[in-house]
């Protein structure tokens, strides 16, 4: 994403393994929920000028029983802390992108943990366009972009990685131009 920006630009990727939108982890703790995390990552890195939003794979985790409108609904929460928040330019808000995840494969050797994810992970881009609508953020739908790796069906490849990131420059782009 930051090569195809170039210069003027400054990619901060805030990525955690496990992260989930709003959901305390049982097994996994509860410093893997995202809504938690927020405000500090907000305070750490402003001010900043637009905030990109790609959660939701481990909402699919059977652990959280959730559905994909549940889990667009968690991310909509997150998207409203943003823009209620004070970490843009001049203390005003950031833009937000709600970005929904390639879809699961029920695939490999973590598959037992995402037992119904497939369907939940495809319907979720419908929930999240619609929540982007209602808060007037921007959208990007990646399963057309790129697939989770079929070994294990949740991770991605370098090269789907690749493929978000200039999709998402992309996004980027439209959405300040």
């Amino acid at each position: 994403m930051a090569e195809t920006l170039g210069d003027g630009w400054d990619v901060i990727a805030e990525g955690h393994p496990g992260r989930t939108a709003v959901f305390d982890d049982p097994i996994e703790g509860e410093h893997k929920n995202g809504i938690r995390a927020l405000p500090a990552l907000l305070e750490t890195h402003l001010p900043l000028d637009f905030v990109i939003v790609m959660l939701g794979t481990n909402d699919t985790k059977t652990r959280f029983s959730a559905t994909a409108f549940d889990i667009a609904k968690g991310l909509e929460r997150i998207a409203k802390t943003i823009l209620a928040s004070d970490a843009g330019p001049d203390g005003s808000a950031p833009k937000v992108l709600l970005a929904a995840p390639v879809p699961v494969i029920e695939v490999g050797p973590i598959a037992p943990m995402f037992v119904g994810a497939q369907a939940k992970s495809a319907d979720l881009a419908e929930h999240l366009q619609a929540a982007a609508g209602r808060l007037g953020a921007g959208f990007i739908d990646l399963a057309p972009v790129a697939q989770a790796d079929p070994v294990d069906g949740v991770h991605l490849t370098a090269e789907a990685q690749a493929a978000i990131g200039r999709a998402m420059a992309g996004a980027v782009q439209q959405l300040f131009s």
